[in-house]
């Protein structure tokens, strides 16, 4: 019987002063470490989570093994919750169902029966209609529990014992994976096959210490139980694999079904796991009702086990792939798996570990397992030879027993004395009935007593040899790939591998939308608008108040336009969704995330492979790749870095092999562009010295061809290279002033 738990203390006589943010500190700790080690993160030896855990407990208490009669769910979450887990109903039988369900888990550890939802998104029906047992391989999870494989613990009432961590005889944690996310940090592991993870374990064992690329040959990658199809290459594979951190690229399954004519649609027969086929629908008819989709004319879903969704193309002459690609890129017909490998090492430190650590940790627990079910198996053959012992004297000495039994007052001392028995032999003798004592036969009792003797050898000798040990295994692990091989329906691998097309039209976005010219106008005050067409006469643009025109060039309705803003972001703008020119636009404020203190300093065409020079106001900058710039969302690429008073000032072309600046101060300065560094985002070196001012323009050119700059009037002057020399020096000087008829402004465009 357990012993009660403690009377809590008696609350102090009078009030404590704790520093306050010591109590929330201590609090904060212990609530983040009853998260990690109770609710969120696997334990690295057997794959579960402690609900799943007691999950499996509580039904092998109630017997409910594979080919039993099923339960109902309400009895299983019930005693659950009543004797180990006291977490709500509704939190056990949701975890429950996920382990039931074949699109969530790889390798189901529990058998249901009734709706347990299904991979439209539709919850499971309530616990009182279900039922449930368990599967063969939450049996094999839970083989050898009672026989003092693992360690127990108390339950949170004191009253009964749970198991700290399952015997596990298969690989759970990657056979099934796991997510959670706990405090401070999350765990995403991937499922994966299990007759992969046995050749891989069974090549560690033979390699102690194997890296990620010689597992890598026998685990090619994870195996969803929705299938589908890995796009990413092998040496991202195993880099993945070797830091347990990275993730998946996971497309769905399709093919072209011809249907006469000329006819075809695409059929999609596996989506990426965790996505719901209702929503998965909806995602798309949104983007076909929003003209998003253009080669895409109808989506139906025609699935009944299997999943089956058809795309009919908008034109047979649009190219399946094209189709497939546009779908992949806007829907969650392509997901991205993440890796995270974060577990409970030893079942104690949360720590990411490396695919061969992973292995290496169930290992190790096979083998701790394997030595204290030998151990407790020894005890028991120990235990019998004893009892054996003491029935073969009693065989020999039958009627004196029952005499001994007949008359003596105390029968069991006296057999003790008589036959040399222990006291555990003479209990044994005592309580045997008298019939039973009748059937004995000598050889049955002989023969037994040999083949356990024999089996105690044999389990010594295991015991004393690690390479026996390890052999062991090895048949345990051999005998359950038979169970799961790629042969049989569980255990055939459902997750294939392939390259994505690295180019099926030169440009996805030009292929859905129709490329035509148009003229961008931006106005003083950040305003956009894109006319049709390249207008060169802007003059009867109207703009609102004491707006004016800003910028205006000519781009394509396929051209990104990048905007940089005064604390040094880039934003990426389609071309093909700028408000039309009948209006009077719209502001960049509404296209973007940007800064409330933040302004617009240029706007341009993307020309991808150009570069950029980037300039703060404090004369600190670098040259920047134009591709680098680009960005998918709203919130933009911070590219320079700037702090204090410093803003984004100008960015300029940098074709050319000098540099030109001049400064608020007038003074010139003109130097080999070799002396700026090339980034993707930083905060630069200095161009040019000031003693008081900022930078006021720059300018890439080729020194060959002179340095241009054009004044107010709209004409052009030009200096050669001879008449620079007095301008021309190294980075980050002083300069002079600059040459006669240079504009007033300081700017190179006057």
């Amino acid at each position: 019987m357990a012993r009660a738990a403690p009377p809590p203390p008696p609350p102090p006589s009078a009030p404590i002063d704790v520093n306050l943010r010591d109590a929330l500190e201590e609090r904060y700790l212990a609530y983040a470490l009853s998260t990690i080690m109770g609710r969120a993160l696997p334990d690295a030896r057997d794959g579960l989570k402690p609900v799943h855990r007691r999950i499996l407990y509580g039904m092998h208490i109630l017997r409910l093994d594979p080919g039993t009669a099923f339960k109902k769910c309400a009895k299983i979450v019930g005693d659950v919750m009543g004797s180990f887990h006291p977490h709500g109903d509704q939190a056990i039988y949701e975890a429950l169902v996920r382990l039931a369900q074949d699109f969530s888990s790889r390798y189901p550890l529990v058998e249901g029966q009734g709706n347990f939802g299904n991979i439209d998104g539709d919850n499971a029906a309530a616990y009182r209609y279900t039922e449930a047992r368990m599967t063969d391989v939450a049996r094999l999870l839970m083989e050898g529990v009672d026989e003092d494989s693992v360690d127990w613990r108390d339950n949170y009432s004191g009253d009964t014992k749970e198991p700290i961590v399952m015997p596990s005889a298969v690989p759970n944690l990657l056979a099934n994976g796991a997510q959670g996310i706990a405090v401070g940090m999350a765990t995403s592991v991937p499922p994966h096959n299990i007759a992969e993870l046995c050749d891989a374990a069974l090549y560690l064992i033979g390699h102690p210490g194997a890296d990620a690329e010689a597992l890598t040959q026998f685990v090619r990658g994870p195996d969803f139980p929705t299938g589908g199809i890995v796009t990413d290459d092998h040496a991202s594979i195993v880099e993945t694999y070797r830091t347990g951190r990275g993730g998946f690229r996971l497309r769905a399954r399709w093919e072209k079904e011809d249907l006469g004519r000329g006819g075809w649609a695409a059929v999609v027969t596996e989506i990426p796991y965790g996505v719901q086929k209702s929503r998965l629908i909806e995602q798309i008819a949104n983007l076909l009702n929003d003209k998003k989709l253009p080669h895409l004319a109808d989506v139906r879903d025609e699935s009944t086990e299997d999943v089956r969704i058809v795309l009919e193309p908008r034109s047979r002459t649009v190219e399946p792939a094209t189709l497939m690609e546009s779908l992949f890129r806007l829907t969650e017909l392509e997901t991205r798996i993440s890796v995270n490998m974060n577990v409970l090492v030893d079942g104690v430190t949360p720590r990411v570990v490396s695919l061969g650590e992973a292995l290496q940790q169930w290992l190790d627990h096979r083998r701790a397992v394997l030595v204290r079910r030998s151990r407790h198996r020894l005890a028991a053959i120990d235990r019998r030879l004893e009892l054996l012992a003491g029935m073969i004297v009693v065989f020999l000495n039958l009627d004196e027993v029952i005499r001994i039994v007949r008359e003596e007052d105390d029968p069991k001392e006296a057999l003790k004395a008589r036959f040399g028995l222990t006291d555990t032999q003479a209990v044994y003798v005592l309580d045997t009935r008298l019939r039973s004592l009748r059937r004995l036969e000598e050889m049955q009792l002989r023969k037994e007593q040999t083949e356990l003797t024999a089996e105690k050898a044999s389990i010594e000798s295991l015991l004393e040899s690690d390479r026996k040990q390890w052999q062991m295994i090895a048949v345990q692990i051999r005998d359950l790939k038979k169970t799961f091989g790629p042969e049989t329906k569980l255990g055939r691998r459902r997750t294939s591998f392939a390259a994505a097309p690295e180019v099926v039209v030169a440009d996805l976005a030009e292929a859905l939308v129709e490329r035509e010219p148009l003229t961008v106008v931006v106005s003083e005050k950040g305003w956009i608008r894109a006319l049709k067409g390249q207008v060169a006469d802007l003059s009867s643009l109207a703009f609102k108040g004491d707006d004016g025109l800003g910028i205006s060039f000519f781009a394509e309705t396929t051209s990104k336009i990048l905007a940089l803003t005064s604390d040094g972001k880039v934003f990426t703008l389609d071309a093909s969704k700028l408000p039309g020119g009948r209006g009077q636009g719209e502001p960049i404020r509404l296209m973007a995330d940007l800064d409330e203190s933040a302004a617009i300093v240029a706007v341009w065409p993307h020309a991808p492979g150009t570069k950029r020079l980037i300039v703060a106001s404090d004369a600190n900058g670098f040259l920047v790749a134009e591709d680098e710039l680009l960005s998918s969302t709203r919130k933009g690429r911070a590219v320079l870095n700037v702090s204090g008073a410093a803003k984004a000032a100008l960015i300029v072309p940098a074709a050319g092999d000098h540099v030109a600046v001049i400064g608020q101060n007038r003074k010139l300065l003109v130097f080999p562009i070799a002396q700026l560094s090339e980034m993707a985002r930083g905060k630069g070196t200095r161009l040019q010295r000031y003693k008081d001012g900022d930078i006021s323009d720059a300018k890439v050119f080729a020194i060959a061809d002179g340095l241009t700059w054009r004044d107010s009037a709209g004409r052009t002057f030009t200096v050669a290279m001879p008449e620079l020399q007095e301008w021309i020096g190294n980075r980050a000087e002083a300069g002079r002033l600059p040459p006669k008829g240079f504009p007033k402004s300081n700017k190179f465009e006057g």
